[in-house]
């Protein structure tokens, strides 16, 4: 799988939508996708707030899906497009279901910065724990997903 075939911008720019329509509802503002094959397969956006279950990342519920209903080999050629560099619960969930890579916009600690947090652990530093190969390209249209958190949290 090419990851750098991809065209990344066109993924980024739908996964920035999802992240401004989860915070129109009163979510965080997450938004993630997949890609296999130059199609989008699944798309998620925050739900922490409305189903008030603080899993409910989009990229969590994003591997979980991935995990369930595809096969090995099918996670393998999938591609996490999201609108913020993963957290650890969520790049935990993406190693366990072995994607191929993952795409952002604004890396953890940029967004903690503008959100005011200060718990930070770049997706790297958990999928470099271990074996599987799960590449990191970013940011990609950092100026736009950076927009979006400070419209949230400005």
């Amino acid at each position: 799988m090419d990851l750098d075939a991809l065209d990344h911008e066109r993924y980024m720019t739908r996964a920035l939508d999802l992240a401004r329509e989860a915070a129109d509802r009163g979510d965080e503002p997450f938004g993630s996708l997949l890609v296999r094959d130059g199609e989008v397969v699944m798309e998620e956006r925050n739900a922490v707030n409305t189903a008030d279950d603080l899993r409910r990342h989009p990229e969590l519920t994003l591997a979980k899906r991935a995990a369930s209903e595809f096969t090995r080999e099918e996670c393998r050629e999938t591609v996490m497009y999201t609108s913020t560099e993963p957290c650890a619960m969520c790049s935990g969930g993406i190693y366990i279901a072995k994607l191929a890579g993952v795409v952002y916009s604004v890396s953890a600690e940029h967004a903690a910065e503008v959100a005011g947090n200060d718990l930070v652990v770049p997706s790297a530093e958990i999928f470099d724990r271990g074996s599987a190969d799960v590449r990191t390209v970013g940011p990609v249209l950092p100026d736009e997903g950076e927009r979006v958190h400070r419209d949230c949290w400005g």
